[in-house]
């Protein structure tokens, strides 16, 4: 049983207009909350919604609390306050230390008395599992991977050799972490040769990993995503990539070998980011943006085009095509004008 004070304590909100021991149940959107939960204003797009919700408290903004007919829960930041109260319930699984007895553990590897590996996985020669991790159903940890304390393999993660994971990472179903990465040399005689990639993982202390993401080795250094990174589901991230503290990067980035991302940094979906770039501290990048050079100061940036109309976009396609032949014109205008001192 959860209170609107310990809703209020866990959110660092104050309660204006509460009863504090009113039982709270769940969480629930404006617009279908019912008594017994607690909803949250964090977007003036559904301001609207707060004028007949019934919900049993909101959690919202100073600025919203006066026009809030409903108890108020009020945060300086209604997100993050909004954040910490919805953790009260989320369904976890602690710790509950043991093997399961169809996973193969080498004899070699170390797995903390607390650490919980589940059914069907490996734990190869060397590896070292920590205080409280949980592993979940048919994970991979490869040789010498050593897994933080706190951290936790959803289902079907791969680690692969020498992979190093911090503290308190959760890592969701399907990602794969220490994959050889693209290296190839082409040879004279028109065929590829594999680049050994005798690089490894590290990943910082609470990150967040989403589900198909693939985080390649490096090929001589490590590939390093630091401290408190989160990524999104299938993202790609090249060979002796350095993703900077505290970056948040949407669905379906891709970014190639050697790049170097900021810290505080933020890229939307779809981002592409070229190899050997340097992308500055705090730098937003807009969804299927390509960078395709480095950038050197913070701010937030974009490329490509909208959605048009289908009738618009074919005559804004054609003029495309006259680009180049339209620049030539007034080159040559320019130049006649500048000799002539008139057309």
């Amino acid at each position: 049983m959860t209170t609107l004070g310990e809703v209020a304590a866990a959110a660092n909100a104050h309660l204006q207009g509460c009863d504090a021991a009113t039982v709270i149940t769940g969480v629930a959107p404006l617009d279908g909350a019912e008594s017994g939960q607690i909803s949250f204003l964090t977007h003036p797009r559904y301001r609207p919604f707060l004028t007949h919700t019934r919900a049993s408290a909101v959690i919202l903004s100073p600025e919203d609390a006066a026009d809030c007919p409903v108890p108020a829960l009020v945060a300086a930041n209604p997100h993050i306050a909004y954040a910490r109260a919805a953790a009260l319930f989320a369904p976890t699984s602690g710790p509950r230390g043991g093997i399961h007895p169809t996973a193969w553990v080498d004899p070699t590897a170390q797995v903390a008395a607390s650490a919980w590996i589940g059914p069907h996985c490996t734990v190869e020669a060397g590896a070292v599992v920590g205080d409280d991790v949980c592993v979940g159903p048919n994970c991979v940890i490869g040789e010498q991977a050593v897994v933080g304390a706190e951290t936790r393999l959803v289902a079907q993660v791969t680690l692969c050799h020498r992979v190093r994971v911090g503290r308190r990472v959760l890592v969701h179903p399907g990602a794969v972490i220490g994959g050889d990465g693209f290296g190839l040399a082409l040879g004279s005689d028109g065929c590829w040769v594999k680049v050994p990639q005798l690089g490894g993982v590290r990943i910082g202390d609470d990150v967040e990993i989403g589900a198909n993401t693939t985080i390649d080795r490096g090929a001589l250094e490590d590939t390093v995503i630091e401290e408190g990174v989160k990524l999104d589901n299938q993202i790609q991230i090249a060979h002796n990539v350095r993703i900077g503290a505290h970056s948040a990067l949407a669905g379906c980035v891709g970014i190639a070998g050697s790049a170097r991302i900021g810290r505080h940094c933020m890229l939307g979906g779809g981002v592409g980011v070229a190899g050997h770039l340097e992308i500055a501290d705090r730098v937003q990048v807009t969804g299927m943006s390509l960078v395709a050079r480095s950038i050197a100061e913070p701010g937030a940036y974009s490329s490509g085009l909208a959605v048009e109309p289908n009738r618009f976009w074919n005559k804004i396609s054609a003029r495309l095509r006259r680009l180049d032949e339209l620049f030539r014109r007034v080159a040559a205008l320019e130049k006649k004008i500048s000799r002539n001192g008139s057309v």
